[in-house]
Parts: structure tokens; sequence; C-alpha cells
């Protein structure tokens, strides 16, 4: 009798555990987009990892930027040198643009910083919440690694582009925006 008793304890230990597992990136989450859309800028600075996410969104631009610059035929031998430009002037732009206020107007509006805003001026204070031409904007959640987890935004006016913000498991329980993915849906 005792015996079963510890087998059935063990077995909603086990459960607990891995249901705590699965659904603490769905809080984490779930935390990051109210404080963003709230515009809480304290529980956005405990929720995002700042050196990791600039990195990713760095590495995102300047790979579009290549990308468009490759594409563009009027810049004929000059791509070559934007392409060598580019990271420099990515770099600068989203030292400057990443911060709790940009993060929370990404979310609110489900759009990343395109490649071609290579120059961001920093806001005095936070933005207007009235939106007059306000979109919805849909989230779908979910894993793409057992440590990564994905908030995906994407605006009902432009269902081809869509904003992915990774989420990285910093413990077992403990969740932190670092990282970000401009790549259009497959």
């Amino acid at each position: 009798m005792n015996q079963k008793l510890i087998i059935r304890l063990g077995g909603a230990a086990v459960a607990v555990f891995v249901l705590a597992y699965a659904a603490s990136p769905l809080l984490a989450a779930r935390s990051l987009v109210q404080a963003a859309k709230t515009g809480n800028e304290q529980a956005l600075e405990r929720q995002v990892d700042f050196p990791a996410f600039r990195a990713s969104l760095k590495d995102e631009l300047s790979a579009r930027m290549v990308a468009e610059m490759r594409k563009d035929d009027r810049l004929g031998g000059l791509s070559g040198l934007g392409m060598l430009l580019a990271p420099t002037l990515v770099s600068g732009a989203v030292d400057a643009f990443v911060t709790p206020q940009a993060i929370a107007v990404m979310v609110q509006e489900g759009q990343g910083p395109k490649p071609d805003q290579a120059k961001v001026e920093p806001e005095a204070g936070p933005k207007p919440q009235s939106k007059p031409e306000s979109k919805k904007v849909r989230q779908s959640w979910g894993y793409r690694d057992l440590d990564t987890f994905a908030v995906t935004l994407t605006r009902d006016d432009q269902p081809d582009e869509q904003v992915s913000l990774l989420m990285k498991r910093r413990n077992l329980f403990s969740w932190k925006l670092a990282g970000i993915d401009l790549s259009a849906p497959e």
C-alpha cells in the first residue's frame, strides 16, 4: 500500500515538474507582451537580455540589408562597398534603437525595424498610445527547440511580414527575450 502511494506521489511530482517546465515560457511570454502593451519599462528591462537582443537584431538587419543590396541593380560596383559598411551602419542604429520603449512599440505594432532605417533618434519619452490606424496584431506562440520559445507577431494588414521574438531559457523555469527573427513566413 505504501509503495503504491510513493509511486503515485512520484508520478504526480514528475507530472507537475513537466507541466511547469513546459508552461514556463508561456508565462514569461505573456508577461513580456503584457509589460509591452502597458509600457511597463521596469518589467521589460527585467525580461530582456539587451546585449543578446541587440546582437541578434544587428545580425538580422545586416543580413537583410546585404540581401537588398545584392538585388538592387542601381548600385552597380558600389554594392560591395555598401556591404562592407552595412554592419557599421546597422550597429550604431541598433544600439540607439533597442530600448524598453522600442521593444514595447515592436510588440504593440507587430513590426520590427527595417534595414533602411539607418539613422534612429532615441525617443525622449514614451510614445502616445493612441494610434488612429491601429491594425490588429496576431500572436502565435511555439517552441523552436527546448531552450528557445518564439512569440510570432503578424499584422492583419501585412500578412507576409512577421516578427518573431525569441525567448531563451536561462535556467529550468526562467526565460528572457534574447533574439529576434525577421524572416518572412515559409
